[in-house]
Parts: structure tokens; sequence; C-alpha cells
């Protein structure tokens, strides 16, 4: 299986409406999850958080699908072209 390794940026607008799922799809793909780091921008009043996933591109994929779908939920990746095999 070829996994690769890549960043995730996700900005959830109205994070008191998604935020419970988007914790609840985060959680879903654990597995994949290098590192999370979360800031509530109060200001103006939405959360952005800052994945580090290694995965399958399929796995990768089923996450930021689930999370793009939701309403309010901006959600951009970056892989790096490095390949690991397991």
């Amino acid at each position: 299986m070829e996994k690769r390794l890549g960043v995730i940026g996700i900005v959830v607008d109205h994070p008191d409406e998604v935020g419970a799922q988007v914790s609840q799809y985060i959680s879903q793909h654990s597995s994949i999850i290098v590192g999370r780091m979360g800031i509530p921008y109060r200001q103006r009043g939405v959360s952005v958080i800052a994945l580090i996933v290694e995965g399958t591109t399929d796995e990768i994929g089923s996450l930021t699908g689930k999370l793009g779908n939701l309403n309010g939920v901006t959600v951009k990746s970056a892989l790096t072209s490095k390949k690991f095999i397991e």
C-alpha cells in the first residue's frame, strides 16, 4: 500500500453549527492523522484547523470529501510527492 504525507487546511464558518460533525469526521479518520492544530478565530467567527496526514490518496480523499460536503466548511489539501510503502 502506497501512502503519502500531506497537509489539510480546514476553515469552519459558524463552528457552533457544524463543529461537532467536523470533529466526528476527523475522529473517524484518526488513523491517518499525524498531528492536529485548531485555532478558534473568534474575531472572525470561524475556526481554523490544520492536519498533518499520512495515508493513501483514497483515505485522505475520503476525509476531505466528507468535510468539503458540509455547509460552511472550506477544505484544501496538499500532498507531497514523497511516497511510503507499507
